[in-house]
């Protein structure tokens, strides 16, 4: 999901609770909130040797000890809007981080109003070889190439 989807969509329900919906259907805590809003840029060598570079939101979560904390959509939108200072457009994946014993990056699947709930789904990372992609990419485009119609 996209930042400025994410704002939008934050923006239509201000009255509800969002609640980060876990891969596996568990959720973080309610009184978790959201303690920073950064740009990640990652500039890589693949196996390959290809350059590369990847851009994205992250969102860090806090669980305190405050139980009866909670985060509103309207506050949590607030929140994203100070982000913007530091991000050069609203057109990148977001990403959570979460420490639940060990700090997770899940992305943002999708979004959907539950009752009172604003929920929001996460998704899992996946390592991949992309110079491997690359070849199959490659070799796919110099089948098309040399056929009189597209594979």
């Amino acid at each position: 999901m996209k930042f400025h989807e994410l704002v939008a969509a934050l923006s239509e329900s201000p009255a509800t609770f969002p609640r980060f919906v876990l891969p596996d259907g568990n959720y973080i805590p309610a009184q978790a909130h959201i303690t920073e809003v950064g740009h990640v840029i990652k500039d890589f060598i693949d196996c390959g040797g290809a350059a590369g570079r990847t851009e994205s939101v992250l969102l860090q979560t806090h669980v305190g000890n405050d139980a009866d904390h909670r985060l509103k959509s309207d506050r949590f939108a607030r929140i994203l809007q100070l982000g913007r200072r530091v991000l050069p457009t609203g057109e990148f994946d977001v990403e959570v981080e979460y420490d639940c014993c060990v700090v997770s990056q899940y992305p943002i699947t999708q979004v959907k109003s539950a009752g009172e709930y604003f929920e929001i789904l996460l998704g899992r990372k996946q390592t991949r070889c992309l110079a491997q992609e690359r070849s199959k990419q490659e070799a796919a485009e110099a089948c098309c190439a040399a056929a009189t119609t597209c594979c």
